[in-house]
C-alpha cells in the first residue's frame, strides 16, 4: 500500500520530484504559491507545479497564508504519512511540519550543511565547487538544518551555467524520492545530524548581484557569469550602454601581457578578451542592452572594437 503524501513545491525545478512522489506514494493534494504575474504583458501566470499537479487530476491549494493555523489543519484531516517540499519558496511553520505521521521531507539542492537557504545551486557555482548534488533531509525549524537521509552527488563542469546544472539536479532530486523514501519511511535509513561548522549560505539573489567587478580574478568573473543566470545575468558597460554578458570562457588566452582590469586586451573572430585582476577572460555571448543575446562573433560584425577599450567604466 502506498503512503498517503501532500507534495509542496512552486517553480518547474519541482516537477519531476512531484511525477518521482506521484510513483512511490498517493499524492492526495498540491502545496504551492499563489499565481504571480509574469512575462510582458505581466498576466497573471500559474506556477508550474500547478500545471503539472491539475493535468493529473491532483487537488491543488496555494495558501497566502501559512501561520494561521488552517493550512496545518486541513493536512491534519487528511491522515497523511508525510510530505516532500521542493522549492516551496516558504519557510514552513512548525504546526504544518508535524501535521503528517513522518513529518517533512525537503529536497534540497546541495550536498548539506553547504549552501543552505534560497539559491544553492547558483551559489556551488558562484562558490567553485566542483562538486554538488541533492539531499533528502527531515525539516525542521531552521533553515535548512534538519538531519540528513539520503545524498546524491555530482560534479560540476567547470563551464556548466545553473541552468544546466538545476535541470539536472531537478532529475536527480526526482530520482532521490522514488529511490529513498519508501527506506526512510520505515526507519532503514538512519538521520544524520549536519555538522553546523561547515555550514554555508545561499541567499537569495540580488539584482545588485548583475554588475561585473573586473577586480575580481578571471576566475572568479567567469563562475559569477555562469551562477548567476538566468537572473541576475552578468553585466557591465560599454561606453554609455549596458552590456550583458551571456557565457565566457578561460581556455586558450592570446599570447598578450595584461592589461587594467575592465580592459579589452585582445579581440578575435569569436572572443572579446578581457583583463580582470587576476588572469584574462574571453567573452563569447553578449547582448547589448535593447538587442538580442548574439555569439561575439555576430556582435563585432555590427559593433566593432578596439583594443584598449574599457568595460565597466560609464560614459555620462
Amino acid at each position: 500500500m502506498k503512503p498517503r503524501a501532500v507534495f509542496f513545491g512552486t517553480p518547474a525545478f519541482a516537477v519531476p520530484s512531484l511525477l518521482g512522489l506521484l510513483d512511490v506514494a498517493e499524492v492526495v493534494a498540491v502545496v504551492c504559491q499563489p499565481d504571480r504575474p509574469a512575462g510582458r504583458g505581466n498576466q497573471l501566470t500559474a506556477p508550474p507545479v500547478k500545471l503539472a499537479a491539475l493535468e493529473r487530476g491532483i487537488e491543488v491549494r496555494q495558501p497566502e497564508k501559512l501561520r494561521d493555523g488552517v493550512v496545518a489543519a486541513w493536512l491534519r484531516s487528511l491522515d497523511l504519512d508525510v510530505a516532500v517540499v521542493v522549492a516551496y519558496g516558504r519557510i514552513l511553520p512548525p504546526d504544518v511540519l508535524a501535521a503528517p505521521r513522518h513529518g517533512c521531507l525537503n529536497v534540497h539542492a546541495s550536498v548539506l550543511p553547504k549552501h543552505r537557504g534560497a539559491a544553492p545551486i547558483n551559489w556551488s557555482i558562484v562558490a567553485g565547487d566542483t562538486e554538488t548534488g541533492v539531499t533528502l533531509m527531515q525539516m525542521d525549524a531552521g533553515l535548512d538544518t534538519g538531519p540528513m537521509l539520503a545524498v546524491a552527488r555530482t560534479p560540476i563542469d567547470p563551464d556548466e551555467t545553473s541552468v544546466d546544472l538545476g535541470a539536472r539536479l531537478s532529475q536527480m532530486g526526482a530520482d532521490l524520492v522514488r529511490q529513498e523514501l519508501h527506506a526512510v519511511l520505515s526507519g532503514a535509513r538512519a538521520p544524520v545530524a549536519q555538522d553546523a561548522s561547515q555550514a554555508t549560505l545561499a541567499p537569495l539573489l540580488q539584482k545588485e548581484l548583475a554588475r561585473i567587478d573586473w577586480t575580481r580574478s578571471a576566475k572568479e568573473i567567469h563562475d559569477r557569469v555562469r551562477g548567476f543566470q538566468p537572473w541576475p545575468g552578468a553585466s557591465t558597460t560599454l561606453g554609455a550602454r549596458r552590456l550583458i554578458v551571456g557565457a565566457t570562457r578561460l581556455d586558450d588566452p592570446p599570447a598578450v601581457l595584461g592589461g587594467a582590469p575592465g580592459e579589452v586586451v585582445a579581440v578575435t573572430r569569436d572572443r572579446i578578451w578581457v583583463a580582470s585582476s587576476k588572469g584574462l577572460i574571453a567573452l563569447t555571448e553578449v547582448q547589448l542592452e535593447g538587442k538580442k543575446r548574439v555569439p561575439v562573433r555576430e556582435f563585432l560584425a555590427g559593433h566593432p572594437l578596439r583594443t584598449g577599450a574599457m568595460l565597466g567604466q560609464d560614459v555620462t
